[in-house]
């Protein structure tokens, strides 16, 4: 499966958001990654869908949207309609989980499971057949910035183990301290897909450090 970096504008200088964007597509980034936080379920309040719909009017690339909110299958056809591209929820914010992530689909987004630091693995296993994306947080998320959880690595190994058994195609995502001191560790747990914040938008140079993220992962396949 094709290595994805998807830069998150949560970092991102929204000043320069059309100019950071670009430079991040010229230097190769596969997705754009939107956190939207709601002060419940994460301390902090970021973007809603009127930042997928800047996004979409800047750039082609598939937009990523990770949902910490409670009851996120209150969005799901906003952020379809915004023009959303993948979107992921933590089952820890919801009830019906199976049934919202194939009201996802049914809305023609990928449906994307978060896993927390602390969150077991059982809970993707009872929906795995609904999951097309499966995202190992490898910080506890509310804040950009934080350093990657060594424990991490395990987690991806188990979850790139359990898509295998069950022969599943699912992406396996890796967002939190995702660094080019970080990324090959995770890749060679089994994540294919990286969200990476600081390390592209904090950079002097976004496209650079996209290329240098990827040579770090998939270049050395």
């Amino acid at each position: 499966m094709k290595t994805c970096i998807a830069p998150s504008v949560l970092s991102a200088d929204l000043d320069r958001l059309a100019e950071q964007v670009g430079a991040a597509a010229a230097g190769g980034a596969d997705w754009m990654h939107v956190d939207v936080m709601d002060g419940r379920f994460v301390p902090t309040i970021t973007f809603g869908s009127p930042m997928v719909r800047a996004l979409r009017r800047i750039t082609d690339l598939p937009i990523d949207v990770h949902l910490m909110v409670q009851e996120p299958e209150r969005y799901i056809e906003e952020y379809a309609e915004a023009g959303a591209r993948v979107f992921t929820i933590h089952p820890e914010a919801t009830i019906h989980v199976q049934r919202h992530l194939d009201t996802t689909r049914a809305a023609g987004m990928l449906a994307g499971l978060a896993l927390n630091p602390g969150t077991p693995l059982g809970y993707l296993e009872e929906v795995l057949d609904s999951v097309d994306l499966v995202l190992v947080m490898s910080v506890n998320p509310g804040y950009g910035g934080q350093r990657y959880l060594p424990a991490a690595t395990g987690k991806i190994r188990r979850v790139r183990e359990l898509l295998s058994r069950h022969r599943s195609p699912a992406r396996l995502e890796v967002d939190g301290g995702i660094t080019q001191a970080t990324i090959r560790g995770a890749w060679e747990a089994g994540a294919d897909t990286f969200v990476a914040g600081t390390a592209v938008f904090g950079a002097p140079d976004p496209a650079r450090a996209i290329a240098e993220l990827r040579s770090e992962a998939s270049a050395r396949a």
